[in-house]
């Protein structure tokens, strides 16, 4: 893991992926101001963002989180595992999912049709990252952060093959590692 750290390009420094959380929360402090939401973190990757998100919303809200993933340790995308469900009743309520990064969407497509079939009011998505490439699935989010080029991407709460998620900002895997 060193080695790849090591070998890694920073797309992102911190001081810019707080800059884009910014951003993002002058748009929700705009809209969510009225509305009570409850923001689900998406595990496990979603945890710095949410973290970092929150000191910087102006508004009354609660958290809760939610983990579906199709990854687990693997650098590529399998079937969608349940792994918790949020505590907080949906009903009736504005739901907002933060999550790490909106890569094909398959999972944030299920995590949303979850919250409609738990009752929610609305569910829009948060992402501080959109890996850009064509093969997305679902709904886009409705606020994204970044836009990063389509490769492998860790740090800030992303991971590679379980590890560098504490990495200082988010970094592109050399090309030819494996």
């Amino acid at each position: 893991m060193n080695q790849v750290m090591q070998q890694a390009e920073c797309l992102f420094t911190l001081q810019a992926i707080d800059e884009s959380l910014e951003q993002l929360a002058s748009q929700l402090n705009q809209e969510y101001m009225d509305k009570n939401p409850v923001l689900l973190c998406v595990m496990n990757g979603a945890v710095m963002t949410m973290g970092h998100l929150l000191p910087k919303l102006q508004f009354s809200l609660e958290t809760d989180y939610i983990h579906a993933t199709r990854y687990g340790d693997k650098t590529v995308g399998g079937a969608l595992h349940w792994r918790a469900k949020p505590n907080i009743e949906l009903k009736g309520r504005h739901v907002l999912l933060v999550d790490d990064i909106y890569d094909e969407g398959v999972t944030l497509a299920a995590l949303r049709k979850f919250c409609q079939q738990a009752g929610a009011t609305s569910v829009k998505a948060v992402v501080l990252a959109d890996k850009q490439h064509t093969n997305k699935h679902g709904p886009q989010p409705e606020y994204i952060g970044l836009q990063i080029p389509d490769r492998y991407v860790f740090g800030f709460g992303m991971d590679y093959k379980g590890y560098l998620r504490n990495a200082p900002g988010i970094y592109a895997v050399q090309e030819n590692a494996s």
